[in-house]
């Protein structure tokens, strides 16, 4: 990077700096700049802010708290991240540490690369795949400002992947405080479009709007945690992209701006497209009657609806060629009836209540944490799909399941060690069990987790899909099981810190959905075994970082997992005019090929297929991070290596990575 390229960069920064002084406050991105799950740096003292002489404000006059600590009476003051660190991991799968796999682009279906263990029991929707997009409930921060705080955050990615976020929080007193967090992201076709004079040139479009509050009394004796979580999510639908033919008639396999599988028809009419819309809100609240004994309730209201539909059917139904094996497919399988339209909608709705009493007790430094609770749920799901152009047909299951549970916490007196424990148990046999202990160098536990299998997985009806086939006399799905165990050790030495890690899982009667996307029940067990090893190593200004893993399957293969994943950062860090703080390097991500699930837009579920690797690339993004005062920003490169060995790759079945592009952002931490 030369000199003048770096002197136009700082007078860019400072020119957005002042203007960003105009506007009152500051906001917080959801988990920092770029999403990430890292905890900041966490203070219970005061900030020793003399008001009577000159106030001060700024990230460590803005604190807040997490649920989670005050259920398990870990009183924590956290201060805002502001460090450069990974900011310029601005979509959704670099946030999570490419732990996710999209479709390709912003707004598309997400799925976890590893097998997950299921968290919570109870009846699940079964709909995932545009969850990563939402605000997440445990993630929601509490503040406690000293004065009006505001963040204002904007990505401008490559080919038209746009985030806009805007959050403030404000006290409206030294006990009450009130905030919002509002998001808006766009992404534009880049394949199956007649381009920017296209009406339907958008792809995916999100709306995400979260408003908190808390507050506690003036004897600190009660304690409310509040907010309302809202995500509307829509996709147009493409099935992939088609590969294209040189004039020689070859078959063009890395097909950027071919046609997409499914479509319209029409460049005035709207294709293949679903849409999702959930709301939450949330109510935790506590009374302590005394440090040993306190009260407390959860409250929890959700609704989502899914939608999807096709109103060109029957030319989507149309056989079509695919490179990867030359053969004929057709993207949904059977019509029943009518091929002209194709609708399906999903309600979703459930009323989830817990009512515990909890307690600490503290001896000689260390600490010893209880919690028991009741927890009730009545939920019910309501499906719809059209039988014909105008006439439906509708189905819907409705429960009430009840939970007890307890939960147990030591701390150990150097504060840095702590072992918990965890059970709850449903009136329908359901259950899970895990325990974990932690210390300043190994983390390892174990679970087990015996859980209904989700709402979708249990029955689905439309004009492609239908089951469970009672009419063959197939029994209905039976509860899944789950046993986990895991450790991790951190090792430094000098400049280099190793953290080896294992996980091991043992699954029994995994509930998948098959080639033809039909869900399906595998009752012989499945065993994954996954090494890993994290690394950080730092000499100076120098930092080279990143973790990988190797995964190990025995049993039916139903389960797709690649065998090797990379990610791994390099970095140099240096200070520029004493004031322009600039981290730059690269990120590579790699992952081993391996057939991926496929994804069918219409039960919005991914599935096996046996017809296509992915992956097998090493994905390098060029980025440098800039920080002046408190405003953060990124210029990046994206996928700078396209075109060197290849001219790209697909990751996910039928769906490319993003090509080359550069992308941009800034964030501006505003506090009065």
């Amino acid at each position: 990077m030369n000199r003048s390229l770096l002197a136009l960069l700082f007078s860019t920064c400072l020119s957005l700096t002042a203007w960003a002084q105009q506007f009152p406050g500051n906001t917080q991105t959801p988990n920092s700049f770029g999403g990430r799950q890292t905890m900041p740096t966490s203070t219970t003292g005061s900030n020793g802010i003399d008001d009577s002489t000159k106030v001060i404000y700024g990230p460590k006059s803005t604190r807040y708290v997490l649920e989670d600590d005050n259920l398990n009476n870990r009183r924590k003051l956290y201060t805002l991240d502001t460090t450069m660190d990974e900011v310029h991991r601005f979509t959704y799968v670099q946030r999570n540490q490419n732990l996710y796999q999209d479709l390709g682009e912003l707004g598309t279906p997400m799925r976890p690369v590893f097998l997950q263990v299921p968290q919570q029991l109870g009846a699940q929707s079964g709909y995932y795949v545009f969850l990563p997009y939402a605000f997440q409930p445990m993630d929601v921060k509490y503040f406690d400002t000293k004065s009006p705080y505001t963040d204002m955050y904007l990505a401008l990615g490559g080919h038209n992947q746009n985030i806009l976020r805007f959050d403030m929080s404000q006290n409206i007193n030294s006990r009450w405080n009130v905030g919002f967090d509002v998001q808006r992201f766009t992404s534009q076709k880049q394949f199956g479009t007649s381009g920017n004079n296209d009406p339907y040139k958008l792809l995916a479009q999100n709306w995400g709007l979260l408003l908190h509050t808390n507050y506690r009394s003036k004897n600190e004796k009660y304690t409310l945690l509040a907010h309302f979580n809202n995500m509307n999510h829509s996709l147009d639908e493409q099935g992939g992209v088609l590969p294209g033919q040189n004039a020689d008639g070859s078959t063009i396999a890395i097909n950027y701006t071919g046609d997409s599988r499914l479509r319209s028809g029409s460049t005035t009419a709207q294709g293949p497209h679903g849409w999702e819309i959930r709301n939450n809100w949330h109510v935790y609240h506590q009374y302590v009657l005394d440090k040993g004994f306190q009260l407390y309730h959860k409250f929890d209201y959700q609704t989502q609806k899914n939608f999807y539909q096709d109103d060109t059917l029957r030319l989507n139904q149309t056989d079509t060629l695919l490179a990867a094996d030359n053969k004929v497919r057709r993207f949904y399988p059977a019509i029943l009836g009518d091929t002209s339209r194709l609708e399906q909608h999903a309600r979703f709705r459930v009323l989830d209540n817990q009512f515990g009493i909890k307690g600490v007790a503290q001896y000689k430094g260390a600490s010893f944490n209880y919690r028991a609770y009741l927890r009730i749920r009545n939920y019910k799901q309501s499906s719809l799909y059209n039988t014909s152009r105008t006439q439906y047909n509708e189905y819907s299951t409705a429960r009430t399941e009840t939970f007890v549970g307890g939960w147990l916490g030591y701390y150990f007196p150097d504060s840095l060690s702590r072992l918990t424990a965890e059970a709850e148990i449903g009136a329908d046999g359901s259950r899970r069990i895990q325990g974990q202990v932690e210390s300043k160098f190994l983390t390892a536990g174990g679970s087990y987790v015996n859980v209904q299998p989700t709402l979708v997985q249990e029955r689905f009806q439309s004009k492609v899909y239908n089951w469970p086939d009672v009419t063959n006399g197939l029994n209905p799905l039976t509860k899944r099981d789950y046993l986990q165990a895991y450790g991790k050790l951190t090792v430094r030495y000098h400049k280099l810190r190793l953290e080896p890690s294992l996980d091991y899982y043992l699954i029994k009667n995994f509930v998948y959905f098959d080639t033809k996307g039909v869900v399906q029940q595998e009752n012989s067990p499945i065993s994954i075994v996954r090494p890993g090893l994290g690394y950080h190593f730092q000499i100076g200004k120098f930092l080279i970082s990143g973790q990988g893993y190797y995964t190990a399957k025995e049993g039916p293969d139903v389960i797709r997992i690649p065998s090797i994943f990379v990610n791994t950062r390099i970095q140099y860090e240096f200070l520029y005019a004493k004031v322009l703080y600039i981290q730059t390097g690269v990120d590579l991500h790699y992952k081993s090929k391996y057939y991926a699930d496929a994804y069918m837009p219409l039960t919005q579920q991914f599935h096996l297929q046996n017809r296509q690797q992915v992956e097998g690339y090493v994905l390098a993004d060029l980025y440098a991070n800039l920080r002046i005062n408190r405003t953060r920003l990124f210029v990046k490169l994206t996928h700078i290596n396209q075109g060197i060995l290849s001219p790209g790759y697909y990751v996910a079945p039928d769906f490319l990575q993003m090509r080359r592009g550069f992308s941009f952002g800034v964030d501006w931490y505003l506090f009065d």
